[in-house]
């Protein structure tokens, strides 16, 4: 089955096999040899015809193919040759060997990602990341230069056809653990890279149509069998609430099946660190519905039946005050009820100090790191509460370095974080410091 389906490349396909190439012209100018020139004329007709010469001399045309894309230079001729190439590996993977086995049959697959023609881009990357998906051990600057076009494509906002390309390919190429994980490393700060996962979540944050849904969720799926991934996606790119209004809403089944089917790796590679956003972001209840419809696809039904047990497990017998840990952990914080409940307060503000501080540094470091106005104003009136209720609070919250930070946010732009802001403000000056 062919890795990359897309409409546009697909109608183009068709058109360019129709067309006429001067063969013998390329041959009169010294380009070609009189053996070139026949090789191609056998597979340039019907595809059935081409696929009996291919079947018998399959090195032969591999080699051929990456000769003629490292010398030829017209766009209609690489392109005819980029449509050979697709059908050539097409639907059989026991050919790609063929093209993995000739010396560099990356470089001009790579060089031709910088043409032009936009065919001739997008036709290149296909082929390089189906090769790539393939190769046990791709070289480090091809999975670089690769990774470096595909987010090109998947943050270009205005080729919708780019876009549904670059992410198909990239679905192709992590399918290898190398890319994975080369992928994960330019997400890191310090890293110069293009972060093809941030432009993955972007993405998805468009609300696109069910076969993109898919097509991300496949990503993100595959993401999710890297145990450093899963520790540290959620946390990076709060992708568990984006994916659990993914499962309530997708209409098609296999959108479904694949985002079940990612939680169930967060669950199984790295419980800890996602266990906490799960039940912040009301995955329960929706794995719960979710077991109650009838599904076709029995893995559907086993992985929401792992998902339910794994987080009935998890959340059962949970306090008010775990839930709250919850949300600190997940870093996601919303107005539910805790926050706003003096007797939460009363009970449990001292336990932020529990543990060398633990909770409270995690509240105060929302409060400094987040840009989401959203946990700024609750942060904000967390911090409030906590000074209220707790003796020691202002003091506390000084060592942390969060009362600069509290005042900061006095002049925030949204009103929330400025009222609370002024609030938590108000009850730090106010309070007498305790020792």
């Amino acid at each position: 089955m062919s890795l990359v389906h897309n409409p546009y490349l697909n109608d183009r396909s068709t058109k360019i096999r129709s067309k006429a190439i001067p063969w013998e012209g390329y041959q009169r100018a010294g380009l070609l040899s009189a053996e070139d020139v026949t090789l191609i004329q056998r597979v340039a007709g019907q595809r059935s015809q081409a696929d009996k010469v291919l079947e018998e001399e399959g090195e032969t045309y591999a080699n051929l193919y990456i000769r003629l894309l490292s010398k030829l230079s017209r766009n209609d001729t690489l392109q005819f040759i980029l449509v050979l190439v697709g059908d050539f590996i097409a639907d059989r993977e026991d050919r790609i060997p063929l093209f993995l086995s000739q010396p560099d049959c990356y470089s001009p697959l790579l060089k031709l990602l910088d043409s032009q023609d936009d065919f001739v881009r997008s036709k290149s990357s296909v082929v390089a990341a189906t090769l790539l998906s393939y190769d046990p051990k791709p070289a480090d600057s091809v999975v670089s230069k690769l990774l470096f076009h595909l987010s090109s494509l998947i943050r270009n906002v205005n080729d919708p056809e780019g876009q549904d390309v670059g992410v198909q390919c990239l679905e192709a190429a992590l399918r290898v653990e190398k890319v994975r994980t080369a992928v994960w490393a330019a997400e890191g700060k310090d890293s110069e890279a293009p972060k093809v996962v941030e432009g993955l979540v972007q993405l998805l944050r468009t609300n696109p149509g069910s076969q993109m849904q898919y097509q991300l969720g496949f990503c993100f799926w595959l993401l999710t069998f890297d145990t450093a991934i899963a520790e540290q996606l959620n946390s990076k790119y709060n992708i568990i609430p984006l994916l659990s209004d993914l499962a309530r809403q997708a209409v098609k089944e296999k959108v479904i099946r694949i985002v079940v089917a990612a939680f169930r790796n967060l669950v199984t590679k790295a419980p800890q660190q996602n266990l906490a956003a799960m039940l912040v972001a009301k995955l329960l209840p929706c794995v719960k519905t979710l077991q109650s419809r009838k599904w076709s696809d029995d893995e559907i039904k086993e992985d929401v039946d792992f998902l339910v047990d794994e987080l009935k497990n998890s959340f059962e017998g949970l306090t008010t005050y775990d839930e709250y840990k919850s949300e600190l952990e997940s870093g996601q914080l919303s107005w539910t009820p805790p926050h706003k409940n003096d007797d939460f307060w009363r009970d449990n503000a001292g336990k932020l100090n529990d543990k060398d501080r633990e909770q409270l540094k995690k509240l105060v470091n929302l409060l400094i790191a987040s840009k989401d106005s959203l946990v700024l104003a609750v942060a904000a009136n967390d911090v409030a509460q906590y000074v209220k209720y707790c003796d020691s609070g202002k003091k506390n919250l000084d060592d942390l370095g969060a009362k600069a930070r509290v005042m900061e946010l006095m002049g925030h732009s949204d009103p929330d974080v400025k009222y609370f802001g002024l609030l938590a403000t108000q009850r730090l000056i106010s309070h007498a410091w305790a020792a």
